[in-house]
């Protein structure tokens, strides 16, 4: 391996990838093996490094130490090669007073102070902490199922087509309606979610990102139930086919609530038979929030993957137009206030100082900041994308070629 004074900038960038660092390699482009093992904490005060680093660069402190005592440690294997240790001074053979070989006096000068960064430190900047995960589960579940309730409730709300014909819409103007085209959105839809599955089962800190995924998709939901609930739209086309109302017959309500639990609210399997939730779009926040946790959380060097999943997105959201199954208002609106609590989340999240209760943090005045600080108090800086198997399947592997033997006790 290439010496750290030895390193250049690609060096740096790679060690920093490696080490789950990659919000650093911008800043330390132009910076070689010497200067980087001479980073202090007070160049993480000042720009670049303190618009990068949220713990004050001490992640990235900790790491360096680590190098520094490994650069120490083979100077002195060197020195030991060429003979500079062992306590014979200026290369004699011959013992010094009291048949000692002079050591003493070397090994006084010889002796440094290296202080060992403990590991516990290192595992704290991500604990996993499932029962918080678990916990943004449940919030999740209870979110989408109080927004099928909703559903059924606004459903016997919606005026009849035939007195209420559909809104002006300019889309719908220039697009004749497509009959399969929200099958498309769903079958994207179902892509996406799958392939975020897959991506976060192999994250290192999928309890983090998970309980950050159910956080914000059932905050969106939650938000879905209050907009539906509030302003009850015509139904987008005369071809919406809804079920009949049920005018207050609460076991039958229960019994469509529960079909559409099971069929995951989608159109496609046949459990969503009610209108009324258009604004806004259900479908527009599951492909562009998927979408968002995917490119957020897999190396930047995947263009190829975050292109494929980014068209998946954008074809099925044109498609849910295309379809007239909502107006392009619900889509707006949908895809604006997912972007948006996404960000301010991750914003809130990467920003140690945003954390904290004060006046200078207007963020601590949304109602979910509690549950927020809640959630992400123990997380200290960007969640690097590292990537592991599941524990079950590395124990899998490990344990393939072991082998066991009877022994004879007798």
């Amino acid at each position: 391996m290439k010496k750290v004074a030895a390193w250049s900038a690609e060096d740096i960038s790679d060690w920093l990838s490696k080490e789950g660092m990659p919000e650093y390699i911008d800043a330390l482009r132009q910076t070689n093996g010497p200067a980087l093992l001479s980073l202090t904490e007070a160049d993480f005060q000042i720009p670049p490094l303190s618009l990068v680093s949220s713990d004050g660069g001490q992640q990235l402190l900790e790491r360096l130490e680590t190098l520094r005592i490994e650069t120490h440690i083979e100077a002195h294997k060197n020195g030991h090669a060429n003979g500079h240790a062992g306590g014979l001074p200026n290369g004699t053979t011959k013992p010094q007073r009291n048949g000692t070989l002079g050591m003493k006096e070397d090994f006084r000068m010889e002796m440094v102070h290296i202080p060992i960064p403990t590991m516990e430190k290192t595992r704290s900047s991500f604990p996993a902490e499932w029962g918080k995960t678990g916990i943004a589960f449940v919030y999740a579940v209870v979110c989408f199922v109080t927004t099928t309730v909703v559903i059924s409730v606004v459903h016997e709300r919606v005026p009849p087509k035939e007195h209420t014909p559909p809104l002006p819409d300019k889309f719908f103007d220039m697009f004749d309606r497509v009959e399969w085209a929200f099958s498309i959105c769903e079958i994207n839809g179902m892509l996406l979610v799958g392939l975020w599955l897959i991506q976060w089962i192999l994250l290192k800190h999928r309890s983090i990102i998970g309980r950050r995924f159910f956080f914000i998709v059932g905050t969106l939901y939650l938000y879905r139930c209050i907009t539906m609930y509030i302003t009850t739209l015509p139904v987008p086309g005369m071809h919406f086919k809804c079920s009949p109302k049920l005018l207050g017959n609460w076991e039958a309500q229960m019994r469509r609530v529960m079909k559409m639990i099971a069929g995951g609210g989608l159109s496609i399997t046949g459990s969503h038979t009610m209108c009324g939730d258009y604004l806004y779009s259900g479908h527009t926040v599951m492909l562009t929030l998927t979408y968002l946790f995917i490119k957020e959380y897999s190396p930047k060097r995947f263009w190829w993957y975050h292109w494929f999943c980014w068209t998946l997105s954008a074809v099925g959201i044109f498609c849910i137009l295309l379809a007239h199954d909502h107006y392009t208002v619900d889509v707006v609106v949908a895809y604006f206030i997912t972007t948006r609590l996404f960000w301010w989340y991750h914003t809130m999240a990467n920003q140690q100082s945003l954390k904290e209760t004060s006046q200078s943090n207007p963020f601590s005045r949304v109602w979910w900041y509690r549950l927020f600080q809640y959630f992400e108090e123990n997380v200290n800086g960007t969640v690097p994308r590292n990537y592991q198997l599941p524990l079950s399947l590395r124990s899998l592997q490990w344990n393939r070629g072991v082998k066991y033997s009877k022994l004879d006790t007798q």
